[in-house]
C-alpha cells in the first residue's frame, strides 16, 4: 500500500497477545466484506433497450437548436393527378402519409413546388404543368412551410399562373415563398421570417425557364447582379442567415456541373449560410465551402425528387436533407440525410407496353421500410443496395450522417 515500504522476514514470531488480536482483526473484517457483499445495491446492467434510448436522446432537438429538412422536386406528372383524383377534387395527402410525421417534426421544411397552382385552368402535367389549388394546400398540410417556387416550370402557364400560384399561397400558413412575383416591386422584396430568435433571408433562383416569353420579373432567373441586389436587400433588414435556393437546369445526373459549383461558391463568397438545391431530378452530394466573414455554407446541390412518377430508379430514390442550426451561435451545426423512395405500382406487362397511365398505388417511403413495396415495382435494385449507394454519394465531399426512419432524429 502506498507509505508502505516493503515487509522484512524476520523469523521471529508474534507473542501471544498479538497473536490472537492479529486473528481477531481479520475475522472482523471478513465478516464486514461478506455483508458488504450480501446487502449492497447492485447497479443495473445496460441492455439493449436502455442503449438505445441513450443514443436517441443524443439526437434529440436542444432548446436552442432548430431543425431545418428540405426535400426534392413536388411534381404534379399526369398519373399522380390521376391517382390523386376524388370525385370532389383532388387528394394527394396518402402519397404522403409515411413520411408526413417526419416533414412535420421540424421547425422549418422547405419544399419545391415545381408548377404552378391555377385554379382557372386545367389540370396538366409534364411537359407543361398546371396543378390544381389542392396540390398547393396538400403540401402546406404535410408540413412543407419555406416554399420555393423559382424553378424551371414554375412559368408553364405564364404570368397570370404565377399570379394565380402567388394567390393560393397568399392564403396558407407558411413561413415563406420566394422566387415568383406579380410585379418588379415585388421581386425588390426579401423574403424574412424569424425562428427561434434568429431572423433569417429566403432568396429563390432558377437556372433557366421552359417560357420563353416570362417577363423580366415574373420568375427570379439567377443572375449576379439580381442575387447582389437582394442579397444587399437582406442584409439592410438585419438578418442573421441567408437561405438560398438554387434550382438548375442540366437533368439526370448524379454530380454537380459547372453552374452549380460557380453558383454555390459565388453564395458562398457572399456570405450565405445554406444553399439548397433542386432540379436535376437526381440526387447530388453534399459539401461544406469556406464561407466570406468566417465558417461555411452548408450546399445541397441536388435534392432529387419526392413526389413524382419518373421512370428512372435514381429519380425515385430521393430523400430528406436534415440540418441543426444552433440559435445563439447562427450556426449549421449539423448534415444529416435520410432516404426515401417513390413508390408505385406497375407491372412488368404494363411496363413493356408503355402504360404509363396504369401506374398505381402512390406512395412515399422512409428507404428502410421499403422492401416490400419495392418488390413488387420494375425498378431491379433493392433497399440495400440503395441505402449504399445514397450514403456513399451524399458523403462524396462532406460527411453526411446518415439516417433510418429509426434513428431519425426527433
Amino acid at each position: 500500500m502506498g507509505g508502505m515500504g516493503p515487509r522484512q522476514k524476520t523469523g521471529v514470531k508474534p507473542a501471544g497477545k498479538h497473536k490472537y488480536l492479529v486473528i481477531a482483526v481479520v475475522v472482523l473484517m471478513a465478516m464486514a466484506g461478506a455483508w458488504f457483499f450480501v446487502h449492497r445495491t447492485p447497479k443495473p446492467a445496460a441492455n439493449a433497450s436502455q442503449t438505445a434510448q441513450n443514443t436517441h436522446s443524443s439526437t434529440a432537438k436542444e432548446p436552442d437548436t432548430i431543425r431545418f429538412i428540405a426535400t426534392g422536386d413536388e411534381l404534379p406528372h399526369d398519373s399522380v393527378n390521376a391517382n390523386a383524383k376524388t370525385s370532389g377534387g383532388y387528394n394527394y395527402l396518402p402519397f404522403f402519409s409515411q413520411i408526413q410525421p417526419y416533414m412535420t417534426s421540424a421547425d422549418m421544411s422547405y419544399c419545391n413546388q415545381e408548377s404552378p397552382s391555377d385554379p382557372d385552368q386545367p389540370v396538366i402535367g409534364y411537359p407543361t404543368f398546371n396543378a390544381p389549388q389542392s396540390f398547393a394546400e396538400d403540401l402546406s398540410k404535410v408540413g412543407c412551410n419555406v416554399i420555393n417556387l423559382a424553378n424551371n416550370h414554375a412559368d408553364d402557364d405564364g404570368q397570370s399562373g404565377i399570379d394565380a400560384t402567388l394567390k393560393v399561397w397568399s392564403g396558407l400558413p407558411k413561413l415563406a415563398a420566394a422566387g415568383i412575383n406579380s410585379s418588379a416591386a415585388q421581386q425588390s422584396q426579401i423574403a424574412t421570417f424569424t425562428e427561434k430568435g434568429v431572423k433569417f433571408a429566403f432568396l429563390s433562383y432558377a437556372q433557366c425557364s421552359n417560357n420563353k416569353g416570362v417577363s423580366s420579373y415574373g420568375l427570379n432567373v439567377f443572375s449576379q447582379s439580381l442575387a447582389d441586389q437582394q442579397i444587399a436587400a437582406a442584409r439592410a433588414q438585419h438578418v442573421d442567415m441567408i437561405i438560398a435556393a438554387m434550382h438548375s437546369c442540366d437533368e439526370n445526373r448524379s454530380t454537380e456541373d459547372g453552374w452549380q459549383d460557380q453558383t454555390a461558391q459565388y453564395f458562398a463568397n457572399k456570405g450565405v449560410d445554406i444553399v439548397i438545391g433542386t432540379g436535376p431530378h437526381w440526387l447530388q452530394p453534399a459539401q461544406r465551402l469556406k464561407k466570406a466573414g468566417g465558417g461555411t455554407t452548408a450546399v445541397w446541390y441536388s435534392l432529387g425528387n419526392m413526389l413524382n412518377t419518373q421512370l428512372d430508379v435514381n429519380g425515385l430514390v430521393s430523400g430528406i436533407a436534415i440540418m441543426d442550426i444552433d440559435a445563439k451561435t447562427k450556426t449549421v451545426t449539423s448534415m444529416g440525410f435520410m432516404p426515401t423512395y417513390m413508390h408505385y405500382y406497375w407491372t412488368a406487362a404494363q411496363k413493356a407496353a408503355g402504360d404509363q397511365a396504369a401506374r398505381t398505388d402512390l406512395m412515399i417511403y422512409p428507404l428502410d421500410q421499403a422492401a416490400a413495396a419495392m418488390a413488387h415495382s420494375q425498378d431491379s435494385t433493392t433497399v440495400q443496395a440503395q441505402t449504399e449507394r445514397v450514403a456513399q454519394l451524399m458523403n462524396s465531399y462532406t460527411p453526411v450522417t446518415m439516417y433510418t426512419s429509426k434513428s431519425f432524429p426527433r
